[in-house]
Order: structure tokens, then sequence, then C-alpha cells
């Protein structure tokens, strides 16, 4: 499930980035607010975490312009402004959630859920490859009748492959989306492939493919 991050603030964004990757999620990033609408406009997010003050143009500005083109993604706008007056005007622009910094950043997954829950189809339509399932919105994956358990880290590989399936994602690829904090080993990867390929069996009829000295790619079977 991709999301568009936008905050001007590097060291707040770098946490935020790091918190969602590890969560499993896929993460743009955007310092401006010129740049954010930018990126709405060619991507295709699940939802939105936006800043009110921005360089460019600012949060509500992105919002309002968002809103009037038609793009309906949940939009989470982030600020330190805290009176009613203010949280009013944030809404009425468009935005579907308000948080007031500094918050706990487990409100803010919390209230990425809830706006996901609600949005729908906006997460995305569930991702098939043979028996293989992956539903963006509900964050969870089926061979067949069976329900899957992934950890965090396992789920955002596997939501890369199958958004990529058939092609080669590279390692590099796979180590920015679910190693954001720290470099991985290929050893590392390695690992995580093959408990990906022991926890989804053969009722997924799906292939997880080393290309050597590049990466992985996910085929049906």
């Amino acid at each position: 499930m991709r999301l568009l991050v936008a905050e001007d603030d590097a060291a707040l964004l770098s946490v935020l980035v790091r918190g969602l990757r590890q969560h499993g999620y896929l993460v743009d990033t955007a310092a401006r607010g010129d740049d954010a609408l930018h990126r709405l406009g060619v991507g295709d997010y699940a939802a939105a975490v936006l800043d009110w003050r921005m360089p460019g143009i600012d949060g509500l500005e992105v919002i309002a312009a968002a809103r009037r083109r038609g793009w309906h993604l949940p939009i989470l706008l982030l600020t330190a402004r805290d009176t009613p007056e203010e949280r009013i005007l944030g809404l009425d622009a468009g935005a579907d959630d308000y948080l007031v910094k500094p918050f706990d950043f487990g409100e803010l997954l919390a209230r990425l859920r809830a706006l996901l829950r609600r949005g729908g189809a906006a997460a995305g339509p569930t991702l098939r490859v043979a028996g293989l399932q992956l539903d963006p919105s509900a964050r969870e994956v089926r061979t067949g009748p069976r329900a899957v358990t992934l950890t965090p880290r396992e789920y955002a590989i596997l939501e890369l492959l199958m958004r990529r399936a058939g092609a080669v994602v590279t390692r590099q690829s796979i180590a920015e989306h679910a190693w954001p904090a720290a470099d991985a080993t290929w050893n590392a990867i390695e690992a995580h492939m093959a408990r990906l390929r022991s926890k989804l069996g053969g009722d997924a009829r799906v292939s997880i493919l080393a290309v050597r000295g590049v990466g992985y790619r996910l085929v049906g079977e």
C-alpha cells in the first residue's frame, strides 16, 4: 500500500518514513507543497499525510486543489495549530482527519488505518497472482481460503513483488522499502525470501525466483 508523506521538517519526515515502512507501507515523500500536489497527480496513493505549513504552497492549498480535481484519497493533515477554528478550517479544506504536533506515532498509525478503512477502494484493488491474494485495505494475505500471517517487513516485500509481478525487483528497491533504517545485507534479504516461500506454500501457486546478482521476481505457476 503506497502513501505520500509531505513534510518540510527533514528530521520528522525521516522518522515518519522509517516508521511507516517498518509497518509495511510503501512511502513516497515531498518537502514542498507544490511537489506534493504534483506527486498526487501522477502517483497511485492509498492515502496522504500532509503538513499544513510547507514552502511552495501550504497543505490546505494542496488539499483544496486535490479536491477540486476530483482526487478522493484519504488525507491526514499534520499541524501545530490546535484551536477549534483552525481545525474547522483544515477539515473544510477537504482534509479527512487532523493530527496536532507533537503526536504519538501509534496514534498516527491508528488514524491512518481508520481512514483507509473508510476510504475503501482508495487503498486500491485486491492484488492477485495465481492462488495468492493481497488486500491492501485490510492488509490481509490469503492463499485460497487460508490466511497467511506475515511480519510488517514480509508484507512490505510481498506487496512490492506483487505490484510488479513478472518483473525483476532489484535488491536496492527491496531494501529501500523493507529496511529503510539500515542497509540490508544480501543474506538478510535471502532469509526473508525463504520465509515468505515457506509461509505461502504450494497453495499460492506462485514462485519467488532469484535473479542472480540483481534481485527477485514473483511469477504465477
